[in-house]
């Protein structure tokens, strides 16, 4: 875990594998199997608003590392997949324009 979080990396990692989860007690979630170039990492994202979970393995997904793990509904969630607020408060995930080098660090 980060001392401060400007020791926070927020790095590109391509999504594996997604599923539902609904067994959280918040809507839409999503379970999420990132690829970050040099490890595999799990995260859990609201992201049922948006985005399908069929249709997200492949896409490339900026995440935050380093914040620590946390146990969502029994589910492991080490890094925070980036998202941004809809017109109503929902997230949209951020995401690189081209396919860029996993693991790549935001600048």
């Amino acid at each position: 875990m980060v001392e401060s979080p400007l020791e926070t990396e927020i790095r590109v990692g391509e999504i594996q594998r997604a599923e539902a989860f609904p067994e959280t007690n918040k809507p839409k979630m999503t379970k999420l199997w990132i690829d970050l170039g040099d490890e595999e990492v799990q995260s859990a994202a609201q992201l049922g608003y948006h985005h399908d979970p069929e249709e997200l393995p492949g896409t490339q997904v900026l995440c935050a590392t380093g914040l620590g793990t946390v146990s969502i509904a029994g589910f492991e969630s080490a890094v925070l997949t980036v998202g941004v607020p809809d017109e109503t408060g929902n997230p949209v995930l951020v995401t690189p324009e081209e396919d860029v080098p996993l693991g790549g660090v935001l600048y």
